[in-house]
């Protein structure tokens, strides 16, 4: 019985031919486009919607950090960059000088002296934040009468604007006439000098970076606790298992993917937590809380004459030790089995 194919046969051989010599000869079709095209094509709704948020992020941060990389390769400073006093144009005469910059940071006892500081200030801040995080989710993860209230009064430090939170707390560690002096002279105790004395200084710093960063870490733990299925804890609980032995295997691997995302995100940000080492203490007293970024902003904002090479040296620096943390880190959760 024969049966009609739709096409000559001529036609669907000589097709067949063409696409055998182009096999042959190794050529692709000339109508089929290539990925990116495809990928435009597939997806030109979202590519337009992200060009315009691409663009602006290009020149806001490409611009300043390409400019910042140029500069920590000269002597740039406050008497040699380009300037206009009044209707005199003056312009610049700085020169290249290499690595000149960063020989003269590495070997200097300064740029250790900070970098040890911050990444103690760094690691007590993340860890307090992700303890203090867990143990309040873990608390409002469970159903009891309040648990809205309760909710948005934890929230609320994150709500408020950093500068305003660090005035208050500043307020709060007054030694004269601070609420928490007030209450230790009240109990029979002897002031304490908060933002005076170097090791109650940092303290005070560690204090109120952890107060800011607790309601994110509570968040972000809150919504993986609400992602682990029920069945699991009910199962280990008929099977005789006790409230340490659910969290350790089934809440901390349940919060494994989210907790790694939310450390690192707090060490970045709290690396370069600026606003609240220099709103407090501004690096002080002396240079006791003083951590990279405010030391950075120093050189090229506060001492006199500005450094502005040194300074986007420092910068640079900041950026290479960040890039190495992610990447180690990265590292680590893969050899641990983690796709992040």
């Amino acid at each position: 019985m024969a049966v009609e194919t739709g096409r000559p046969v001529t036609k669907a051989a000589g097709t067949q031919g063409a696409r055998g010599r182009a096999h042959r000869t190794g050529h692709k079709n000339p109508r089929t486009p290539g990925r990116l095209r495809r990928a435009l094509a597939a997806h030109w709704y979202a590519w337009s919607m992200v060009a315009p948020v691409v663009a602006v992020i290009g020149v806001i941060i490409g611009y300043p950090l390409a400019r910042g990389v140029w500069l920590s390769f000269t002597d740039a400073n406050e008497a040699n960059v380009e300037r206009t006093i009044g209707v005199n144009h003056i312009p610049a005469t700085y020169e290249h000088v290499g690595l000149a910059n960063y020989r003269a940071i590495l070997s200097d006892g300064v740029f250790w002296d900070r970098l040890g500081w911050t990444v103690v200030w760094t690691v007590s801040c993340v860890a307090l934040s992700f303890a203090l995080g867990l143990a309040l989710a873990v608390m409002l993860n469970r159903t009891f009468k309040g648990r809205t209230l309760y909710r948005t009064a934890l929230v609320l430090p994150w709500a408020v604007p950093a500068f305003v939170s660090v005035f208050t707390w500043r307020l709060l560690f007054n030694e004269r006439s601070g609420l928490f002096n007030e209450l230790l002279t009240g109990a029979g105790f002897d002031r304490i000098s908060w933002l005076n004395d170097p090791t109650w200084a940092k303290i005070s710093v560690i204090a109120v970076n952890v107060w800011v960063g607790v309601p994110f870490m509570l968040i972000a733990l809150l919504g993986g606790l609400q992602s682990i299925p029920g069945d699991l804890y009910e199962a280990a609980e008929m099977d005789g298992a006790g409230p340490w032995q659910r969290f350790r295997h089934i809440t901390l691997p349940g919060l494994r993917s989210v907790s790694s995302t939310v450390v690192l995100l707090s060490t970045i940000w709290t690396f370069n937590m600026f606003p609240v080492i220099f709103l407090l203490t501004r690096g002080g007293p002396g240079d006791a809380t003083e951590i990279l970024v405010t030391y950075a902003y120093r050189l090229s904002f506060v001492i006199s004459p500005r450094d502005y090479s040194t300074s986007a040296a420092w910068g640079v620096l900041i950026l290479l030790l960040l890039a190495l943390v992610t990447a180690a880190y990265r590292r680590a959760l893969r050899k641990q089995g983690d796709t992040w």
